[in-house]
């Protein structure tokens, strides 16, 4: 049995982790909108690194996010205690895990599909997802799970339709997401546990748990 920690959308919200075998986190480690690049970046070669350093968490998985915008444009600094994952797999604790950090677009920010024919691009990214995956970590959520977005008119499905096609083909046995705030919480499609595990609502505020599953 290994213990799994899942988080997404810290924004700089560095909380208490239980003690676990896997640490998750599915994106979004800094925050503000369109913000100064050596500001995220002095983030994370500080707190969040003296962070990671003392989780109690045997592995750390790491995937950026839409606000993620320094490690886009410069990648993840050396040296952080996770294994970063950018359409890249590695094996822990016996479990295949897969990381990717695409979105349909939004606002031009990090690691969004175009506007014009984004889905085609996100299949073109989550095909590479290996049949023998058992766990994806990704910061956008896949269509109709865990993507609800509040609007003025009620609410609205978001994610990604070619997310949600992989996980029907893949049928890994967790998927872990976040960016939808409002969605935390945790669905079922088809033969996969789908967990939002954004820590924070839509005014940023650390309001949910961090979530353990055992595998």
């Amino acid at each position: 049995m290994t213990e799994i920690v899942c988080i997404a959308d810290l924004h700089e919200h560095l909380v208490d982790i239980p003690a676990c075998d896997v640490l998750l986190i599915a994106g979004d480690v800094s925050f503000a909108v369109k913000g100064d690049l050596r500001a995220k970046h002095a983030f994370l070669v500080g707190p969040f690194r003296e962070w990671l350093e003392r989780v109690p968490a045997d592995e750390v998985v790491l995937v950026a996010g839409n606000h993620d915008q320094s490690i886009e444009a410069w990648g993840l600094p050396d040296g952080l205690r996770c294994h970063y994952l950018q359409d890249d797999g590695v094996e822990l604790c016996g479990l295949r895990f897969w990381g990717t950090p695409w979105q349909p677009w939004f606002l031009d920010w990090a690691f969004n599909a175009p506007p014009r024919n984004g889905e085609a691009f996100l299949a073109s990214k989550f095909d590479l997802i290996p049949e023998d995956t058992d766990v994806v970590v990704g910061h956008g959520p896949p269509r109709g799970f865990g993507d609800a977005a509040i609007r003025p008119g009620g609410h609205e499905h978001v994610g990604s339709i070619a997310m949600a096609e992989a996980l029907e083909r893949v049928r890994p046995r967790l998927m872990v997401c976040g960016h939808i705030h409002s969605a935390y919480g945790a669905y079922r499609l088809g033969d996969t546990d789908v967990v939002n595990a954004s820590l924070v609502d839509d005014q940023y505020r650390p309001v949910n748990e961090v979530r353990k599953i055992e595998l």
